[in-house]
């Protein structure tokens, strides 16, 4: 990714996880155990270091392949042409990948080790299989419309999204103290339904479908909850499981949940 804004990510990054230090939420040493360690410090370099940076270099390489002198084919439009392309090619899409890895059993093993965690951290929000990543659409999308002439665009874009998505997944929830305000009631009434929160996001990965707040099969949405309003999977409680995880787990290594299918163990 060729923008000054590209380490911007990483930051925001390390901010959440210092907060979470700070606040003594980040280790989870009552929850975690090796094996998350484990996952956790292969995966998340991985997917920063190694699987972005090739997709941003071979998906340029195709199109200039298959279209040659499309680089910046597409500069000239709005900016605001940009981001609905955005919203749609990469976020949409995201939603979509999400969900179809939660419906389909083959999908779901890519994405299992991101809710095989007992617990809520800025660490879990890379935690998935090396291969969700490389197949995921809206990585590929991001990266032809980066191609075609969205950088600037995308780096502010990118670093809203990051934001939102690491906020939903911290341990320190920001939005808790926003909804004991009565008079930002109505504002967080529209926040929540359009922006992922901690207590939507959360709701996903908790434990038990039965304690009223867990909603596994919905609450997908990674920057804009709104899909899940559309599409019909929003669950909205405002309050947060009291365990997280999955419930009747098999027994796989760090190994098979970074490395499915190549391994399955």
């Amino acid at each position: 990714m060729a923008f000054d804004t590209k380490l911007l990510v990483p930051l925001i990054f390390a901010g959440f996880a210092l907060l979470e230090i700070v606040t003594r939420r980040f280790f989870q040493h009552e929850k975690g155990t090796a094996r998350d360690v484990w996952i956790e410090a292969i995966g998340t370099p991985v997917f920063i270091l190694i699987t972005v940076p090739a997709i941003f270099f071979t998906a340029p390489a195709l199109m200039n392949w298959v279209f040659p002198g499309s680089e910046n084919a597409w500069a000239s439009l709005p900016w605001w042409g940009m981001l609905a392309i955005l919203l749609v090619g990469d976020d949409m899409t995201q939603y979509w990948w999400h969900r179809a890895s939660h419906t389909h059993p083959w999908l779901y093993s890519f994405h299992r080790a991101h809710h095989s965690g007992q617990y809520m951290s800025i660490r879990i929000a890379y935690r998935n299989a090396i291969a969700y990543y490389i197949f995921m659409p809206g990585l590929w999308i991001a990266a032809v419309l980066v191609h075609l002439g969205f950088g600037p665009v995308y780096a502010i874009y990118l670093l809203v999204k990051m934001t939102v998505i690491f906020g939903a997944h911290s341990a320190v929830r920001w939005d808790e103290p926003l909804y004991k305000i009565k008079w930002l009631s109505p504002v967080m009434w529209v926040v929540e339904r359009t922006i992922s929160t901690p207590a939507t996001h959360f709701a996903h990965h908790g434990m038990h479908k039965d304690d009223g707040v867990t909603h596994y099969k919905g609450n997908y949405g990674n920057l804009l909850f709104f899909w899940d309003v559309l599409f019909g999977t929003a669950h909205i409680t405002r309050r947060y499981p009291a365990e997280y995880g999955i419930e009747n787990l098999d027994d796989r290594g760090a190994g098979g949940e970074l490395g499915w299918p190549l391994i399955r163990k």
